[in-house]
């Protein structure tokens, strides 16, 4: 596998996940109930509005490189180590999800930086270098909620 082909397939991990924890987020943005109600609806708009404007960055960076983009529900769950949650747990647990996955698209962004260390790949590893910063923040305001 060429460097090159490395960046890319780390990319396609970073924006499945990514396109993942946007829908996640957007379907507990919708569901959620109780005491904190007003707090995480408004915290997880905030959120799922970031990765969807993430989604389109990290998909035109793998365009940029020459590849196509994967584009489907199957081709996410493929890539991504994400995964949906097709119930609507209790907020508190709600958090914790999406707390896990931040860490998770966290460790798919250093493999991004990574590979295009190896590649020298300067633009992909900017993204990847913001996405961490993005998903690191959000893990702590998202942690901070359940002290």
């Amino acid at each position: 596998m060429s460097d090159k082909t490395k960046v890319i397939s780390a990319l396609e991990r970073l924006l499945a996940d990514s396109y993942t924890l946007y829908l996640k987020t957007h379907s507990y943005h919708w569901n959620v109930t109780g005491p904190m109600f007003t707090t995480l609806h408004t915290l997880f708009e905030t959120q799922y509005t970031e990765l969807a404007l993430a989604v389109d960055e990290i998909a035109e960076r793998i365009r940029a490189l020459g590849a196509p983009s994967p584009g489907s529900y199957s081709q996410f769950v493929e890539h991504a180590k994400v995964k949906e949650d097709t119930t609507v747990p209790p907020a508190q647990d709600m958090i914790r999800n999406l707390v896990a996955d931040a860490e998770t698209v966290v460790a798919g962004a250093r493999d991004v930086v990574r590979a295009a260390e190896q590649a020298g790949d300067d633009a992909s590893g900017d993204l990847g270098v913001r996405r961490i910063e993005v998903h690191e923040k959000n893990a702590w305001m998202l942690r901070s909620h359940l002290e």
